[in-house]
């Protein structure tokens, strides 16, 4: 049985997150989003999320500092990129250090539902996996 992801939605826009709750929703994940990385940061010492969506440039702190931090605190979090400033730099260094996808905005809501299936289907993958290790021990 699969159990309902849970997805943190961090973008500086309220629109964005409101749009990608709707849709993701609608898909039978669990999202919550977040307009200040501060709050976001929080919520991701109290909960597990199986996937982060954060966007890259935001006042205060930005998403590669968001990737650092789950990367560093939950291995098994598929995190994905979204930037209205997309260069190859920025998509070269988020995918180094760690980042599950990189989507330029403005996006389609089916380009990010495709991200996120294939995101969800690595963690299914990866889940079926240690279960089978853990039965092979």
């Amino acid at each position: 049985m699969k159990k309902k992801l849970e997805i943190l939605i961090l973008d500086d826009e309220p629109i964005v997150g409101e749009r990608l709750k709707a849709a993701l929703q609608k898909d039978g994940f669990g999202v919550e989003i977040f307009v200040e990385p501060e709050k976001a940061l929080m919520r991701l010492s109290e909960k597990p999320f199986d996937i982060v969506v954060t966007d890259i440039r935001m006042d205060s702190m930005d998403g590669l500092q968001i990737l650092e931090h789950v990367s560093k605190n939950s291995t098994s979090t598929k995190v994905i990129m979204i930037t209205g400033f997309a260069t190859i730099e920025v998509a070269r260094e988020s995918l180094a250090k760690g980042a599950f996808d990189f989507i330029a905005k403005p996006f389609k809501i089916k380009e990010i539902r495709a991200t996120i299936a294939k995101a969800a289907e690595e963690i299914e993958n990866d889940s079926q996996s240690s279960v089978a290790a853990a039965v092979v021990h």
